[in-house]
């Protein structure tokens, strides 16, 4: 994959703007909300798009924040940007997902050890077969002590990258339950293949903002308080690499 000028069409910053490990929300105000609640000197490097990327310093070191957007396509385009063009080594995704499985409870985390996915995305690598969409153990290892330390409830596991929100499939949810998926969210897998295809480190650390076994759902206050536990282990494991 040829290297490219930048800016990009998506990222309107240098490699010197942007620090070797992002934190990558889905939306674009949660990334300006790390930046102003946990980043000390945050700038803005990007808002393309209303995409907002800021730079700033956590306990002393560079960290970088951007939003993804929401789906595949759109994370595998920023990722792929920043690993690619702007000499980003390492992304940890800080998202929500629905539970799949009783014993995840809303507000715990989920690590994603594996990400399947009903999505074409890898269809692009010509595998001949199907390609398997893993984490960084580097990069999980390390959550998950944290997240001990923190004392916070979480699991590790499968996640399921779906390109559908709104499915026509009324026993979908059933078949992955079926399969000991954990949750289900849109983008870890795309993040995971372009890691893998360009050699670099990545991670999805989702926290449960609703249930699709019991139906229980946080709204919006609830979201940013238990999401901040999220952020401080991605925040933690982002300055130890």
């Amino acid at each position: 994959m040829e290297k490219k000028n930048y800016p990009t069409p998506h990222i309107k910053a240098t490699p010197d703007d942007i620090a070797k490990t992002v934190l990558m929300p889905g939306d674009p105000l949660r990334a300006k909300f790390v930046a102003e609640n946990f980043l000390e000197n945050a700038v803005l490097f990007n808002n393309v798009r209303g995409i907002q990327g800021y730079t700033g310093t956590y306990k002393g070191k560079p960290v970088s924040v951007m939003a993804s957007g929401m789906g595949m396509p759109s994370i595998g385009i920023y990722s792929y940007e920043l690993f690619s063009f702007f000499g980003v080594e390492n992304i940890i995704r800080i998202g929500s997902a629905g539970s799949m499985q009783k014993d995840v409870k809303v507000r715990d985390i989920v690590f994603g050890m594996g990400a399947c996915t009903n999505s074409s995305y890898g269809e692009q690598y010509n595998l001949g077969g199907t390609f398997a969409p893993i984490a960084d153990f580097a990069l999980l290892r390390k959550s998950v002590e944290v997240a001990e330390k923190l004392g916070l409830s979480y699991h590790v596991g499968s996640l399921l990258s779906s390109d559908c929100f709104y499915n026509d499939d009324a026993t979908v949810t059933e078949k992955w339950q079926k399969m000991g998926v954990l949750a289900v969210e849109m983008e870890a897998a795309a993040l995971y293949m372009n890691a893998s295809r360009l050699g670099k480190k990545a991670l999805a650390i989702c926290t449960i903002s609703d249930s699709l076994v019991t139906g229980e759902a946080l709204d919006s206050d609830a979201r940013q308080n238990s999401f901040s536990d999220m952020m401080k282990v991605a925040l933690e494991v982002a300055i130890s690499f």
